[in-house]
């Protein structure tokens, strides 16, 4: 049994990984100031001995005695982490300050949610992990983007300054169930003004691409990547390299909810990436066999489910 603390536990990705993490069963302490999550992501989980619930923001220092740390905390969609930029900007540098601090004083394992956001708007399709980006650090992204490229460099810093034993993932477009009914992303956009009949809203000619990797896969990935040598660090893209434009996507959610939605278009936000997709060659070699098993369709269906149940009610 190991004692494993994961910052940003309650939000769609977190919620799934205590969960996991859970049932192999390991001590969690979960940490989240709810501002993107959700206690109800995890309230069934509280009856669980091995869980702890700790409301706490970790741009505050925070102590215990843990073997591993999963840093999720970080508000992930578009409308939440440009809400208040600053404060993105510090839950990325100055948590993951207070995480790798952690994590030096007990030895422990130290793994960072990183993002596809560290390549901007690529120039190189797909984008492997040597790939430097192409990211506007003034623009309306660059507070989520910027950050967790520092986030990078600190934790890449803390190793070489600190031997510290550190992972750094870098997670493509996830959906699942869990996912917040407002978090303005494209599936879950979708998925609810499909499943209200409301006309569905595009952004620019909807020709721009993204890769969607079913939270199962993502989850599996993180835990294999944890579970790998110390001397394997990353950064490694952990995603679907499935590629579909947003016209597709639309379209494949229409037909799974019977929708009498209209596709509707307006101008394509500042910065928005025309392409998204990840070469996974690395983690194929490295994560032990792990690989993306869920088609988007087969992904599809339980989140919609699952969007339908929280409309519904």
């Amino acid at each position: 049994m190991k004692r494993i603390l994961v910052t940003g536990g309650s939000g769609f990705i977190g919620s799934h990984l205590c969960e996991r993490l859970l049932n192999e069963g390991n001590e969690v302490i979960c940490v989240d100031n709810f501002f993107s999550g959700s206690k109800q992501n995890v309230i069934h989980l509280l009856d669980n001995k091995n869980f702890e619930l700790i409301r706490h923001d970790i741009t505050m220092p925070f102590f215990a005695e843990v073997d591993e740390i999963y840093n999720l905390a970080c508000p992930a969609s578009p409308i939440h982490y440009q809400h208040n930029a600053i404060k993105t900007v510090k839950t990325s540098v100055m948590g993951s300050i207070n995480m790798l601090g952690l994590a030096k004083r007990v030895g422990a394992k130290i793994l960072q949610a990183s993002t596809s956001e560290v390549y901007g708007d690529p120039l190189v399709h797909p984008q492997p992990e040597s790939y430097r980006g192409n990211v506007n650090p003034i623009g309306p992204r660059s507070c989520y983007d910027e950050g967790k490229r520092c986030a990078e460099t600190l934790f890449t810093s803390y190793r070489e300054q600190h031997n510290l034993k550190i992972k750094i993932a870098r997670i493509f477009n996830t959906y699942g169930p869990r996912m917040s009914v407002n978090d303005g992303r494209v599936v879950s956009n979708f998925a609810v003004q499909a499943i209200q009949n409301k006309d569905i809203t595009i952004c620019g000619d909807g020709k721009q691409t993204r890769s969607f990797m079913y939270i199962d896969d993502l989850v599996e990935g993180l835990v294999r990547m944890m579970n790998t040598p110390d001397s394997v660090t990353g950064p490694i893209n952990i995603g679907n390299p499935n590629e579909f434009s947003i016209l597709e996507l639309a379209y494949r959610i229409i037909a799974l909810t019977n929708s009498k939605s209209k596709l509707i278009f307006k101008a394509l936000p500042q910065d928005d990436p025309a392409q998204r997709k990840p070469d996974i060659s690395l983690a194929l070699n490295t994560l032990n066999g792990w690989k993306p098993r869920v088609e988007l369709e087969a992904g599809l269906k339980p989140t919609i489910d699952y969007f339908s149940k929280i409309l519904n009610s």
